[in-house]
């Protein structure tokens, strides 16, 4: 096996993830810096709203890409969370996205509870409460509006709310399902307002469709707050107070499990030795993995096997192209165009040529304005000795970036 063929394989096992060191300013004096600070004035809500910004590390704002949007509850407090699993599993697990992290630091009740009360388990509740729909209108018809026209983002929306966030994405979820495709709702305030909307949802599960839409729900360990003896396996035996929190979580998943013919993706996950702090970020990764489970590649032994046909690698590639486009709802590459070259050269290296041919063509359809890979096509045909192809490749690369280099290559194929 030589070097490319090792590269490449270790390209298609790791070749997404992203190190978190390469993405870190070596004049910053911080570790890391997450998030740039925007915001937008709210004719619904009458306030300036702020939202953070965090661009895909290989953001270019040249090759005018636009990339899938997270939507973030608590944005100021989860936003690094979200990140640090992009950092990570972006690209192989998950599409590379633009991250939204909304501030809720003011009127964070107000705006995320579903309905309005007066007390909450017997106790007077005088915080403002209940506006749900007002903050929903917000984000549909102004911070929407507003993300597209100004950041690289498509319309394919994931949204992640943790506690009354998490009553919110549900809420959201159950009323609003055609605003985002994805819906984290992480340790979610479902016994808000005596589990109002649970009796809201019933009606809706049995009536509604959401076939492409994916939820995903989490539950802390905390199941009662003075009884350890409260266990997952028996906490729905309790009728005390002190475990509506967790019963109401359990009794929606119930009813979405009930309800098999609304065709939702969904998972529901109970973590036994978080709280309910520190569910957000094991529920942000497992949440995001999942959504994203139809991205991830598939028959990766297939293109590190040197025997795997050109037909069979043909069919993969197309399958995959048409599956993201299927799930997105618009055309997307299936894969990374260095991937598609360095599969382009490994094959050229081991002279395979009409492989390599497949793979070089692949990387000019789905990135035709990228000159690197009309150098690689003039490569493949220099080595097969058809100069008047390789030198009309390398004026196209030519043509799109007049660099010295393509401009050097030219001359040396004429020569």
């Amino acid at each position: 096996m030589n070097k490319t063929q090792i590269l490449v394989i270790f390209s298609i096992l790791f070749f997404f993830q992203q190190s978190v060191f390469s993405q870190k300013n070596q004049e910053n004096q911080f570790l890391q810096k997450v998030g740039t600070l925007d915001s937008l004035y709210s004719e619904s809500l009458k306030e300036y709203r702020e939202v953070y910004i965090q661009l895909p590390a290989s953001y270019d704002p040249k090759k005018k890409e636009k990339y899938p949007v997270v939507y973030i509850l608590d944005g100021e407090v989860f936003l690094p969370t979200v990140n640090n699993v992009q950092d990570f599993y972006s690209g192989g697990f998950t599409p590379e996205m633009v991250l939204v992290g909304i501030s809720n630091a003011h009127n964070r009740t107000r705006d995320l509870t579903t309905s309005k009360i007066t007390e909450k388990y017997g106790i007077p509740f005088k915080e403002e409460n209940g506006g749900a729909e007002n903050f929903s209108k917000f984000i549909e018809t102004e911070l929407i509006p507003f993300i597209e026209k100004k950041y690289p983002v498509t319309n394919f929306r994931t949204l992640i709310g943790h506690s009354y966030g998490g009553l919110f994405s549900i809420y959201t979820f159950i009323n609003h399902s055609y605003l985002f495709s994805n819906y984290l709702a992480i340790d979610p305030s479902l016994d808000w307002d005596d589990q109002k909307l649970l009796k809201e949802a019933k009606e809706k599960l049995s009536s509604q469709n959401y076939k492409g839409k994916s939820l995903f729900i989490s539950l802390s360990g905390q199941l009662h707050l003075q009884n350890p003896k409260v266990t997952i396996e028996n906490v729905m035996h309790d009728t005390s107070d002190f475990t509506l929190f967790s019963r109401s979580n359990i009794a929606f998943s119930n009813m979405v499990e009930q309800n098999k013919n609304i065709e939702l993706t969904f998972r529901w996950k109970f973590y036994p030795k978080d709280l309910h702090g520190t569910v957000p970020f094991p529920s942000i990764m497992d949440g995001l993995i999942f959504g994203f489970e139809w991205y991830q590649m598939e028959n990766t032994d297939k293109f590190n096997s040197p025997s795997t046909s050109k037909e069979e690698l043909f069919k993969i590639i197309n399958y995959r192209a048409k599956k993201l486009k299927n799930y997105f709802g618009y055309s997307t590459p299936p894969y990374p165009v260095d991937l598609l070259n360095a599969l382009g050269y490994m094959s050229l290296d081991m002279e395979q040529l009409e492989k390599s041919k497949m793979f070089f063509e692949f990387a000019i359809e789905f990135f035709p304005n990228n000159p690197n890979t009309y150098d690689s096509m003039s490569e493949y045909y220099e080595r097969v000795r058809d100069y008047n192809n390789a030198i009309k490749f390398a004026t196209k690369a030519y043509e799109i970036n007049q660099s010295d280099y393509y401009r050097k290559r030219i001359e040396t194929l004429k020569r």
